[in-house]
């Protein structure tokens, strides 16, 4: 977080450290100190202006922004009282309306601790989204792409949603729904399943399978979209047939890094990166390339872009108007999608290539067509 230039922003974005090294890589100084006094001390540090952001041109509108710094890890998120992220949140959006920001998008962890937001956006005069309609978007387009290279036709394929009781699940499985043949529906507990069933039926007269018998449905799957809310990783190494695609899209990963290690027959992606037009300058290394971010920060760049300053991506719940919406919004004015990522590295077009041979070899060893 070095640029300290302030300047008037149209949006502002909350990010955080994700563990100590992120702390230790800022404040040299503290790596001698015991844990548990960086903690300490990063729990009562106000939030830290990190960056602006320039140069976000679409065709239609121009707009600015910055990064804002809550120094709290994820740990520490899910081990404190909410409100105790809540409010240095809240700090954050309060510091970032008085650079001017219309509105502000809530990173990672802060995105997900309490309400989802609600409770921020009700104690802030702008705007607030966490960016999960694009996040849900990107994932799904990212899941067709990463499919289309491993050869699978969508159209044939057995497609598996895990965790399809949930609001971001529900959502996947109805969008999904308009575009395969053969879908199945996982979780704990049928009856939430069988209503969902019934609803897609309706709307698209797809007859789609339910199941909570994960491991068995999982296994029989080409495709798989997880977006689970369980605290442990649900998928093994065992568990996927040679030459299947998970998006893994849940946080904690519903993938083990089992997986990673042991399965170079199978493709794993977590959602894609997403280019932003113009030529962006973030002025602060998140791990991605020049000029492409996460889809989260690209939904409040959208939303800026396109003047709508209102309450967006909120709590719980997730419909598919929001996700067709925000798609559009990104088409319009230039978002893409970019690339891939697997268990933080990024993937190449050539390492999508020899997973695909890996996993026809596998399958012509077991006999599968």
């Amino acid at each position: 977080m070095a640029n300290k230039n302030k300047k008037p922003v149209d949006f502002s974005f909350i990010i955080h450290p994700l563990d100590l090294e992120d702390i230790y890589r800022k404040f040299k100084f503290m790596r001698s100190w015991p844990d548990s006094l960086v903690k300490a001390v990063i729990r009562r540090v106000p939030p830290v202006f990190g960056s602006n952001i320039t140069g976000i041109s679409s065709a239609h509108n121009s707009v600015e922004g910055c990064f804002y710094g809550v120094t709290l890890t994820s740990q520490q998120m899910l081990e404190l009282p909410p409100e105790v992220t809540i409010n240095k949140v809240i700090a954050a959006g309060r510091k970032s309306a008085k650079m001017g920001a219309k509105i502000v998008g809530l990173g990672a962890m802060t995105a997900v601790v309490g309400d989802a937001g609600v409770t921020v956006a009700r104690n802030l005069d702008i705007a607030v989204t966490t960016g999960n309609s694009y996040t849900v978007a990107t994932a799904l387009q990212g899941t067709e792409k990463a499919a289309e290279m491993m050869e699978i036709d969508l159209d044939r394929a057995e497609v598996a949603v895990l965790g399809a009781s949930g609001s971001i699940g529900s959502a996947c499985a109805r969008i999904l729904a308009r575009k395969v043949n053969y879908l199945t529906l996982i979780a704990r507990t049928l009856p939430p399943l069988e209503k969902l069933a019934e609803k897609i039926k309706g709307d698209c007269g797809l007859a789609v399978k339910v199941s909570s018998n994960m491991k068995e449905a999982v296994r029989n799957a080409d495709v798989i979209v997880a977006v689970s809310s369980s605290a442990d990783a649900l998928i093994e190494p065992e568990d996927l047939k040679p030459g299947a695609v998970v998006c893994d899209v849940a946080r904690p990963r519903d993938v083990s890094v089992k997986v990673a290690q042991k399965r170079d027959d199978v493709l794993v992606i977590e959602g894609g990166a997403v280019e932003v037009p113009g030529d962006v300058n973030f002025n602060l290394n998140f791990g991605f390339p020049p000029k492409l971010s996460y889809a989260c920060m690209a939904e409040t760049m959208i939303l800026a872009l396109e003047k709508r300053y209102e309450n967006f991506s909120l709590g719980r719940e997730m419909t598919v108007e929001q996700i067709d919406e925000i798609s559009a919004l990104a088409v319009k004015h230039g978002f893409k999608l970019a690339g891939f990522r697997s268990f933080e590295r990024a993937l190449t077009k050539e390492m999508i290539a020899a997973i695909r041979e890996r996993a026809r070899l596998k399958r012509a060893a077991l006999g599968m067509a």
